[in-house]
């Protein structure tokens, strides 16, 4: 049994109280169902700045009448200091999630997203500090790798940033250091790569590219390719993601606490080879999409090629990615299809 079973095994036995900022976004509605269905109490803090009330809705179509009645929802912002108290109240694990993420969003207003990604989280820092919880885990990013070219990327060798959001997200991870090395805070900042599956967005200017481009099959539309389509990265799929943030949370190993780890697969996907899979695994439910992608010029800001190592993450968490890519495509597109038909 891995260390991830055996927590899912007995939390139930001995349920803990746990924040979720960011709620209603896509990670942040994966975890709020993961931990209802353990039988959790969790409070949910969102503004709805890019969550969906539709996401909560889902949630609570899948868990039990008892199981939704143990979330508290807290419509408020992490830039509104009292909203940060007020969710940190009798937590005992903070999952913070917020955050406004897309490297073209922040090259357009770095301002919003600088007074979200780190005003927010000093916010949430100084809230959780002051409500002695057991542990702060926070979404960090693999932005922070920025110009450092080699493969796979290692938590501690990183290169300069390359966009303002991931300024922001490295300033997160200089913060939780010092919280930890100054008021004793437990935090494991966990550095996403890619992450996709059901209930990521697949509208608006800085969708990500695999709902934008499912969205797109599914209506029969042209795909939008930014530079060649060698341009790769680690796709991870959302259970690998959920599972990340319960093993950081939870975790008793004082040497695995106030660190950063990659969250990934450890494996690297083209563009070109991802249109291949989406359009094998949309084919797979009747959907036949035919069109080839079309090329544009590459994205300000982005790196060429991405891929974590998740060693560490494996040795001090327990960490055991149980998805890759195209096991999580055939569930993330089935979700997509079923979006779609209600939605677009």
């Amino acid at each position: 049994m891995t260390r991830y079973e055996q927590i899912i095994k007995e939390l139930p036995l001995n349920p803990k109280t746990w924040l979720i900022t960011g709620v209603a976004g896509f990670i942040g509605s994966n975890l709020l169902e993961k931990l209802l269905k353990l039988d959790q109490k969790v409070v949910g803090l969102d503004n709805f700045a890019t969550g969906h009330q539709r996401n909560l809705d889902e949630v609570q179509s899948l868990v039990t009448a008892e199981q939704w009645a143990r979330f508290r929802f807290i419509d408020g912002d992490i830039r509104n200091f009292d909203d940060c108290q007020n969710a940190c109240t009798g937590i005992d694990y903070v999952l913070h999630q917020a955050a406004l993420g897309s490297v073209p969003r922040s090259i357009n207003d770095p301002i919003t997203t600088n007074a979200t990604n780190i005003d927010g989280f000093l916010n949430m820092l100084v809230a959780a500090r002051d409500a002695n919880v057991s542990s702060f885990t926070y979404a960090a990013s693999s932005s922070t790798y920025g110009d450092h070219p080699a493969l796979p990327k290692v938590e501690d060798v990183i290169g300069k940033p390359l966009s303002p959001y991931a300024v922001t997200k490295y300033v997160n991870e200089l913060y939780a250091e010092v919280f930890a090395r100054s008021y004793g805070l437990n935090t494991i900042g966990l550095r996403y790569f890619n992450v996709f599956g059901r209930r990521q967005d697949p509208d608006g200017a800085y969708a990500a590219v695999i709902p934008k481009w499912v969205a797109a099959m599914i209506k029969g539309k042209d795909v939008l390719i930014n530079g060649d389509g060698e341009t790769s990265r680690d796709f991870c799929y959302i259970e690998n993601t959920v599972q990340a943030n319960i093993l950081a949370a939870t975790t008793v190993d004082t040497s695995a606490s106030n660190q950063v780890y990659n969250v990934a697969v450890g494996e690297r996907t083209s563009l070109n080879e991802l249109h291949r899979l989406l359009k094998m695994c949309l084919a797979k439910e009747g959907v036949e999409y035919s069109s080839k992608p079309v090329y544009v010029e590459f994205r300000a800001g982005d790196v060429r090629h991405s891929q974590a190592d998740i060693s560490k993450a494996e040795r001090l968490l327990g960490y055991q990615p149980s998805y890759n890519i195209e096991a999580g495509m055939n569930e993330a597109v089935s979700w997509y299809i079923d979006f779609s038909s209600r939605y677009f």
